[in-house]
């Protein structure tokens, strides 16, 4: 007997998007909460540096050594987390994430003092982080079915992106409104914060509702499949269990799977293949991070206090790459994820250099049209443009265009380069990049600061950014040049073949 012939698909713009209309209504729930969660954490990662050395008193080095130490606790639970939703079911796994970032935030905005505000609020906000960030895109999947996951998971995309770019209005808003080292008493309660815990305690504020909206508005046991939405009683994977015990066997079974999988995979010659891939890519990945825990302290002090660096990153950088990923994406089909990855990491690791040039070499522009536009109509400068704002957002527009034509194909690479039946583990694995690249410049960010940006005394900026933009030119050049290794044959692409 032949199977049913499935209903034609309606392949119009528009029908791409209304498909979503019988999607129930936890999709528009982790929406939301993704909005919220993204404007919380882009408030507080912007933000975490500059608080660590003018609240806490840290220095450069010492504030990129806990940025080292606490990303990489974010980045190793977010790898053991992966089977929570098993454990405890997603809308327990959502309510203890919100929950710990909720009062996480809360200590980091209230409390000044740092044996306070580090073990009790930053390090439990990365336990927090990582409870919901892989559990969200999960649950994107489980409430959408085939023909609506497409598009769910695009709209997921720019919403976070909508998510980061709003922060950054804010981040740039209360900067100039109280200054670098201002103050705001909340009213009814008497509590003064400085500038950088006013951001926190907006974090704080954010993450409320999404905590509500998930309390009240997500049903447990909801899924969408091929035949229509289904309701069943959500069931831990320990049901005779708590949460807490859940969450301690689900511990142990994942790192029993964990050691399991890497007991494998050192056995495969591709993976070996895949390890080198992984390695290389680490020099672009770092770019990422330099803009997000050297570029705030270097952009207030060339730039002065009250500029607008979230504009300049955290907003451009989250426009420009909602609005060219589909673009990118629909263009590109038939080019491999290798390829793409080839080109995009280079014209990103390109960009860095237009840092590493002193300011003269824009001042030409500075005083014309583009300077005018960049640095009067947009981000509404007073006076002379300093013409280092023309070089930064040459650089982020750059970066930006690259980073949207491969970092959406690096998934896709991972899924290629990965033999049959073992995707899901090198798709785990495909976060070794984050953990490496997130250590490092933690560690090397205070560093060059120290040595080349200090608060006060003269500066080598250009220095810094050209070893920075160094560094991320390995990824490209090393994946090109080392192509015979770590290319493979993609299916579909004519220009992935390749010898395994």
């Amino acid at each position: 007997m032949s199977a049913p012939t499935p209903p034609p698909a309606n392949d119009g713009f528009i029908q791409k998007f209304t498909i979503l209309r019988s999607a129930p209504r936890e999709l528009w729930v982790i929406y939301l909460a993704k909005v919220l969660e993204i404007i919380a954490y882009g408030l507080m990662s912007s933000t975490l540096v500059l608080w660590l050395s003018a609240d806490l008193g840290f220095s450069d080095a010492a504030a990129g050594d806990t940025i080292a130490v606490w990303s990489t606790v974010l980045t190793l639970v977010t790898v053991l987390v992966g089977s929570l939703t098993d454990a405890v079911g997603i809308r327990k796994s959502f309510l203890l994430g919100f929950g710990v970032c909720l009062v996480a935030r809360f200590i980091m905005a209230i409390f000044p003092e740092p044996f306070i505000a580090l073990p009790f609020g930053l390090l439990p906000l990365a336990v927090g982080l990582a409870l919901m960030v892989p559990v969200m895109a999960a649950a994107v999947r489980r409430y959408t079915n085939a023909r609506q996951r497409s598009i769910a998971f695009s709209l997921f995309y720019t919403l976070m992106n909508a998510g980061y770019a709003i922060a950054g209005v804010l981040f740039d808003k209360v900067r100039l409104a109280f200054g670098e080292r201002g103050s705001y008493v909340l009213p009814y309660v008497d509590v003064e914060l400085s500038t950088y815990r006013l951001l926190f305690f907006m974090a704080f504020v954010a993450t409320l509702p999404g905590m509500l909206v998930v309390w009240f508005f997500l049903r447990g046991g909801v899924e969408m499949t091929e035949q229509g939405l289904t309701v069943t009683p959500e069931k831990s994977k320990y049901p005779d269990d708590g949460t807490m015990s859940a969450l301690l066997h689900m511990l142990r079974d994942t790192l029993r799977e964990t050691a399991k999988i890497f007991g494998s995979v050192w056995k495969q010659k591709t993976f070996y293949r895949f390890l080198l891939f992984l390695t290389l890519i680490v020099g672009v990945k770092l770019v990422f991070y330099h803009f997000h825990y050297t570029f705030p302290k270097y952009g207030i002090r060339e730039l002065g206090e009250g500029a607008k660096i979230g504009n300049l990153y955290s907003v451009l950088n989250p426009v420009i790459i909602f609005t060219l990923v589909p673009i990118v994406g629909a263009l590109s089909q038939k080019i491999s994820a290798y390829a793409m990855i080839v080109v995009g990491s280079f014209i990103s690791s390109i960009a860095v250099f237009f840092l590493a040039f002193p300011g003269s070499v824009y001042q030409g522009l500075a005083g014309g049209f583009l300077g005018d536009l960049i640095g009067h109509t947009w981000l509404g400068v007073e006076g002379a443009v300093n013409p280092l704002y023309v070089g930064i957002t040459l650089c982020v527009v750059l970066f930006s265009i690259g980073e949207a034509i491969w970092s959406p194909r690096l998934y896709e690479y991972t899924a290629a380069i990965a033999p049959k039946g073992q995707e899901g583990s090198y798709m785990s694995l495909s976060l070794l990049p984050y953990f490496v690249a997130k250590f490092f410049v933690g560690v090397l960010s205070g560093r060059l600061l120290a040595a080349y940006c200090p608060a006060e005394g003269p500066r080598e900026s250009e220095t810094m950014w050209l070893l920075v933009g160094l560094m991320a030119f390995v990824s490209p050049a090393g994946i090109f040049l080392l192509r015979k290794y770590i290319r493979v044959h993609e299916e579909g692409r004519d220009d992935g073949a390749a010898a395994r």
